[in-house]
């Protein structure tokens, strides 16, 4: 059994959440789902050793109660920012499990907030530097760094157009080189099952942005051509979750 005396709260506090989970588990309770909120994932994003360890017992609720499933996602979206939340991850596997299924059911049916769930499952799929990136590819920019020359490249998929650049303060983006997007057949995991997923659930724009994401850039600087994932992926994960 958790001993929850020891589970301190994104307010430094312990003892707190287990009878919040208590109250939400009986009754419909607003103001206690806000303090959950509060005391989980501050700001929808500070999390906590109860964030993680509240997990199993919001993939409890979460079958039948929308807002656990969400308040799970945000807290699995937040592992990154605790120093210790992988480990504390590690040790709800079940619980991981079971709100990835939820998730996946959640996103057949196509809610309006689509974007926003995909993310959840991506954090649930161990890709968090993704999750915090992908949005919904009307206005999207990464920067990334030329692994040939160091240069920092612009990475835009948006509306405005889908291109490699080099960021000038005064002229906006200079010296624009269109993407290689990959095709579905060549795209390898995590981005073959993300885009699976989207043409699943008929998310037309958000399979494209995912195939220029997971293309080539070529790098005005230099003129190199570089996978556009992995120079993300190196500049946002740390080395040891980057082959994950």
């Amino acid at each position: 059994m958790t001993d929850w005396t020891q589970m301190i709260d994104a307010h430094g506090m312990i003892g707190r959440v287990p009878l919040l989970l208590d109250q939400v588990g009986r009754e419909e309770a607003p103001e206690t789902w806000e303090e959950l909120w509060d005391r989980l994932c501050l700001h929808g994003e500070t999390v906590s050793p109860a964030s993680f360890t509240a997990l199993p017992r919001l993939a409890i609720l979460a079958p039948t109660c929308a807002q656990a499933l969400e308040l799970a996602g945000a807290i699995v979206r937040g592992t990154l920012q605790h120093p210790d939340g992988e480990a504390l991850l590690a040790g709800c596997a079940d619980a991981i499990a079971r709100l990835r299924e939820l998730v996946d059911q959640q996103l057949r049916t196509r809610p309006a907030n689509y974007n926003r769930i995909f993310g959840d499952l991506l954090a649930l799929e161990g890709q968090y530097h993704w999750s915090a990136a992908l949005e919904d590819f009307t206005d999207d920019f990464y920067t990334v760094s030329c692994p040939h020359c160091g240069a920092e490249v612009t990475i835009a998929v948006s509306d405005y157009g889908c291109y490699s650049a080099i960021r000038d303060w005064d002229l906006g983006d200079i010296e624009r080189r269109p993407l290689r997007p990959a095709s579905a057949e060549e795209l390898r995991d995590p981005g073959r099952w993300m885009h699976a997923t989207a043409v699943r659930d008929e998310q037309q724009r958000l399979a494209e942005g995912i195939r220029h994401v997971f293309g080539r850039a070529e790098c005005p600087a230099c003129a190199s051509v570089f996978s556009i994932a992995e120079a993300h992926t190196s500049a946002n994960l740390p080395p040891a979750l980057e082959t994950s």
